[in-house]
């Protein structure tokens, strides 16, 4: 934490206005977010001191840990990158996860971002102080669990990286291979084996068409329909020699496929909100996409296309490959949830039983609460019973009564209704304006109004109730019930969320000063101005008016280009994009 030195009233009283203490972070989780949040305070912050706590042996997230066969990111690859940070030679429209891991691997190794990171350390605890973090770490290697503290904690530790075992009776007894599609053995071989395939999310409608013409045979357990089929110019595909070389050598070439891809990103609120033309008319081209790739098949069409809930209640994945394998004559499909694993194989709820000797593969994916997975204490809360059932942040970003404690991807940010990883960008800035902020103002704490996390819940709840997300599907974006409260998603659009934290809304936290008086910060009476001999002391006299515009419409119009959009030539690709 910083020195008591430069927290008094009296360090900061004679120095000119705004300036800069030393400001001690830690960061949880080396993974995209953190490795962004390191890139961010690297590049705007002076005088901080950063450690990121990586269990993982590695960094990059959930794409050093998920390895299982057809595991790739089902958004387009051009556009799965940091606004800032192109690659030229991804191989096809949909990156692999090896690709992925790569990616993220090189951005920590181009700028530096390592001597920040410590792996194989986990952290099990936090503890406000009531001027800073106290934080519990265990070396993974030594299994020795060590202290840290710091002045602002960041939770970049994301949602989807808590893998478990389905609660299935009987499943270790299992005597054949048991796998888990986010902790997969890749030693083993899938080839002449009777296998068994549980669910059918994501990485199960991966798993599938990578491993069905390996198999002898797959058995794929359904325990309810999805919306699932690659939307026109969404088909998966490798790039071809021209189009990679035209991405790396004509000039804006690149530049111009990238922005046309996010713009159809960003243009698909509409078809989200219950009873629209869009949403009509996306059902109808799915659903003649999804009966004609199931060629014919009555059975698996009443049994796989959901009638009960809307496109888009659960997360829409392209799943290129994946109807087509379930009509292969070496895959039975079950539509029966698996209830009890025997020695040998499953039992279902329909009475049936199966046989799958080999090898049983839970596609089931992850905790997806928002419960931290470790106690984070302020006072006499516990965040992890206070985000149990029903987690309520600031803006995805923040906990009230948690004192100087930031997420990047907390409750409901934007994950599902547009680009992802522009948000976290967004977010990392609004974490560095908070940072700055507690630099230059002799502040002791922040967090946000209680009242106004309350408001904003309201909000949220009020907004979902028209949309197809409050159908009654089964998904994780409600923690994984047909019921709960949509807990994972923003209410609006990522370009939505983009303006809504443009701006700090600093009416929405509660401060508190060191010494009580909060212009303590002024300072000695000088400006940074005086205090620096390359500032220009008449830097505001000109000749004109050039000031950027002072109202947020008006700067907006700036920022997002107004008047200069160029359709880029020939790709479609993109359109439509209904996941992370």
């Amino acid at each position: 934490m910083v020195l008591k030195s430069f927290a008094s009233p009296e360090w900061r009283l004679g120095k000119p206005i705004h300036t800069e203490r030393p400001v001690r972070v830690i960061c949880i989780g080396a993974g995209a977010s953190g490795l962004q949040l390191a890139y961010k305070l690297q590049k705007h912050i002076s005088g901080f001191s950063l450690t990121v706590y990586e269990k993982n042996p590695e960094v990059s997230g959930t794409w050093y840990e998920n390895r299982y066969p057809g595991c790739a990111c089902d958004v387009s690859s051009h556009n799965y990158t940091w606004s800032f940070e192109p690659k030229t030679d991804w191989s096809g429209l949909y990156a692999t996860s090896q690709e992925i891991y790569t990616y993220f691997n090189n951005f920590a190794d181009k700028y530096g971002l390592r001597q920040y990171i410590k792996t194989q350390h986990q952290v099990v605890g936090a503890k406000w102080t009531g001027s800073g973090w106290n934080v519990s770490i265990k070396d993974l290697t030594t299994g020795q669990t060590v202290n840290d503290t710091c002045d602002i904690l960041v939770n970049a530790g994301g949602i989807l990286n808590n893998w478990k075992w389905p609660d299935i009776p009987g499943l270790h007894k299992y005597k054949g291979t048991l796998l888990h599609s986010a902790h997969w053995d890749e030693s083993v071989d899938l080839k002449g084996k009777t296998v068994g395939l549980i669910g059918n999310g994501s990485s199960g409608i991966q798993i599938l068409p990578a491993i069905q013409p390996l198999a002898e045979k797959v058995t794929v357990f359904m325990r309810g329909p999805t919306w699932v089929s690659p939307w026109p110019g969404l088909e998966g595909r490798p790039y071809t020699d021209e189009e990679k070389r035209r991405f790396a050598e004509e000039p804006g070439h690149l530049l111009a496929y990238r922005r046309s891809v996010e713009r159809g990103n960003n243009s698909i609120l509409s078809v989200f909100f219950k009873g629209t033309d869009a949403n009509n008319n996306a059902r109808e081209i799915m659903l003649n996409m999804m009966k004609e790739k199931l060629a014919g098949n009555k059975e698996l069409e009443e049994g796989l296309i959901p009638t009960t809930f809307a496109l888009g209640c659960r997360r829409f994945t392209p799943g290129t490959g994946y109807l087509e394998a379930l009509v292969k004559p070496n895959v039975q499909v079950v539509f029966s949830g698996v209830t009890e694993v025997s020695e040998q194989g499953c039992k279902c709820e329909d009475g049936s039983e199966h046989s799958v000797p080999d090898v049983l593969i839970c596609a089931t994916g992850f905790d997806a609460s928002y419960r931290p997975r470790f106690p984070i204490v302020a006072g006499n809360k516990n965040l992890q019973d206070v985000w149990a059932q029903d987690p309520e942040s600031y803006l995805g970003l923040a906990a009230a009564d948690f004192p100087n404690y930031l997420t990047i991807l907390g409750p409901n940010s934007p994950i599902g209704t547009g680009p992802l990883l522009i948000g976290v960008e967004a977010q990392a800035d609004y974490i560095v304006k908070m940072i700055d902020h507690w630099q230059t103002h002799n502040i002791r704490s922040f967090a946000p109004d209680a009242a106004a996390v309350r408001d904003f819940a309201a909000y949220k709840d009020q907004f979902m109730t028209k949309t197809v997300w409050a159908d009654p599907c089964r998904s994780w974006y409600k923690s994984g019930s047909s019921k709960d409260k949509i807990t994972a998603l923003w209410p609006g659009s990522t370009l939505h969320y983009l303006e809504a934290i443009r701006q700090v809304r600093f009416e929405d936290w509660k401060f508190e000063y060191e010494g009580g008086n909060r212009f303590t910060y002024l300072g000695n009476g000088q400006s940074q101005t005086e205090t620096n001999p390359d500032a220009d002391f008449a830097y505001y006299v000109r000749e004109e008016d050039d000031d950027l515009p002072l109202a947020r419409n008006k700067m907006t119009s700036i920022i997002n280009k107004t008047g200069t959009v160029i359709v880029a030539e020939g790709t479609g690709e993109g359109r439509f994009f209904f996941g992370i």
